[in-house]
């Protein structure tokens, strides 16, 4: 009994720091603590504080409340306690008892979790009937896709080098651009077939950007071309002009090429070899932040209301709001750094640049300010890094040596989210020399990928050749399943023959016994 009295009041200790971490208030917890302390009704050793007293329950009661378990906490405690865990820890408590399943399964922390990773689902991934563990565990699950087989489709209409891709997965649609001055419009799931095409635009396209709502294409000229979608039309954008003629428009006000685009719901982000990062507001499509570099700007990648960019060797992160410097990593890269990617949450940035390197960075956000930590480093390419994207947990990597990189960065990441601080870093700690290769390395290029992008099951990349290949994996876990079953028959055949040969050798030997023997 002394024993158990001691591990309760261990229990207690642990949960009150739980509760304090997750900065519940004093008055809930302590009265939670004594209505345990009451219930557990146990005798301490003699000369150790009484956290426990036999005498408020009668002995009768005593062993039926060590039966209690956390379902019998307040369901807001639980509820914080849970999300505390991370998915496969989640998933463990699901396993222990029917009750804890019910609890475990059903708690929003798994749309959380899904968000976090990947955004909100599409309209063909959602559905009323999957709840937010099932449509989390679906996606985990195929994120194994991109380690299986693939088929390749080969987009055919450039004329010259493409110099920019992008993937709008939520509308299954590729942009793509390059030195012919057109952008073309394909779809992503009748085998890139072309849609459409905008007539030549006057110079080399070197950035594109896209969502359902607005099409954004960047030229050497220093304008941005925008398309607006159009409602009702089946593919969003109106390339050609035909259906609405105003929904095309100019901004003008970068001084030189604009190599960068990028979007979120209200605000358009440009880069540009003016040396500066301009915000503009998407409802006025005025200029409302320019935010000025030492060198010529290469790539971004906003986030709420920072953004991150390269210029010369050289990563900043802006606050866009107030236009303020939060952070800056000097010499990133030997030579130019090209190429930025971010993790949804903006805790996570990757960096590529002229040395081949690709570098992952950790953004801690604290009281004082932004602190940017290198976390890992790998040299996958022999040339320099023109273009990198990211969708949890695949990092790929394009190259002027003509090959892909697929990383896997989980992990590197810590497996518990506790605690919620966001001062407290996320990814373990590590020696340069424990972290993995990349996973997989694509090849059957030319020379020179300028660039790359990436969805739940596609890889889309374009370069020199003036070609765009699309990697699908789409079918890479059927095609496992397949696999594994044939294998499975071909052992089961290779057993039953085995079996076979060994019943008709044992024959054999006792006929030769009998004819000895007669």
């Amino acid at each position: 009994m002394e024993f158990e009295c001691q591990e309760s009041i261990e229990a207690l200790k642990n949960l009150a720091n739980c509760c304090e971490t997750n900065r519940f208030s004093s008055n809930s917890v302590t009265k939670d603590l004594e209505l345990s302390k009451l219930t557990l009704g146990c005798n301490p050793k003699k000369g150790s504080p009484s956290y426990c007293n036999s005498k408020k329950l009668p002995p009768n009661d005593v062993c039926s409340n060590f039966s209690r378990t956390i379902t019998d906490l307040p369901p807001a405690l639980i509820s914080e306690i849970l999300n505390c865990l991370d998915p496969k820890e989640l998933g463990v408590v699901s396993c222990v008892s029917t009750a804890l399943h019910n609890i475990a399964s059903e708690h929003q922390v798994w749309k959380e979790f899904y968000c976090e990773r990947w955004g909100l689902p599409t309209a063909a991934l959602f559905s009323d009937e999957k709840s937010w563990k099932e449509l989390f565990v679906e996606r985990e699950h195929r994120c194994k896709t991109f380690l299986g087989r693939y088929s390749i489709d080969v987009l055919r209409c450039h004329t010259e080098a493409v110099r920019t891709v992008f993937l709008l997965a939520s509308a299954k649609l590729i942009f793509t651009a390059g030195y012919d001055s057109i952008v073309r419009m394909w779809d992503m799931e009748e085998g890139g077939l072309s849609i459409s095409s905008s007539r030549p635009l006057g110079c080399t396209i070197r950035a594109v950007a896209a969502d359902t709502k607005l099409l954004v294409a960047g030229g050497t000229n220093g304008f941005i071309h925008c398309w607006k979608a159009v409602e009702g039309l089946e593919h969003l954008f109106d390339l050609t002009g035909v259906e609405k003629p105003n929904a095309e428009l100019r901004l003008w006000e970068h001084e030189g090429p604009i190599t960068s685009l990028a979007l979120n719901l209200t605000r358009i982000y440009s880069g540009s070899w003016d040396m500066t990062v301009r915000v503009w507001n998407r409802s006025s499509l005025k200029c409302t932040q320019i935010l000025r570099h030492g060198d010529w700007v290469w790539s971004l990648v906003p986030h709420d209301t920072t953004v991150a960019s390269t210029s010369g060797s050289d990563v900043y992160v802006w606050e866009t709001n107030s236009g303020t410097l939060l952070s800056v990593i000097r010499n990133a890269h030997v030579g130019y750094a090209y190429a930025l990617a971010q993790s949804r949450t903006g805790d996570f940035l990757f960096s590529g640049g002229e040395d081949g390197a690709v570098h992952m960075f950790e953004i801690i956000i604290e009281s004082k300010g932004h602190t940017v930590v290198q976390v890992a480093t790998w040299i996958p390419h022999f040339g320099a890094v023109y273009a990198l994207a990211f969708e949890f947990p695949w990092l790929v990597s394009a190259s002027s040596d003509g090959k892909l990189a697929l990383i896997d960065v989980r992990k590197l990441l810590r497996a518990s989210r506790q605690p919620l601080r966001k001062s407290v870093p996320k990814v373990k700690e590590s020696d340069q020399n424990t972290i993995e290769p990349p996973q997989r390395m694509l090849h059957g290029f030319g020379c020179n990928l300028y660039s790359v992008d990436i969805g739940a099951d596609r890889i889309v990349c374009g370069g020199e050749e003036g070609v765009v290949r699309v990697w699908n994996f789409s079918q890479a876990l059927e095609i496992e399943q397949r696999a594994r079953a044939l294998r499975g028959i071909r052992l089961e055949n290779r057993m039953r023959r085995r079996r076979l040969q060994i019943e008709m050798n044992g024959k054999g030997r006792q006929s030769d016994r009998c004819s000895v023997a007669a």
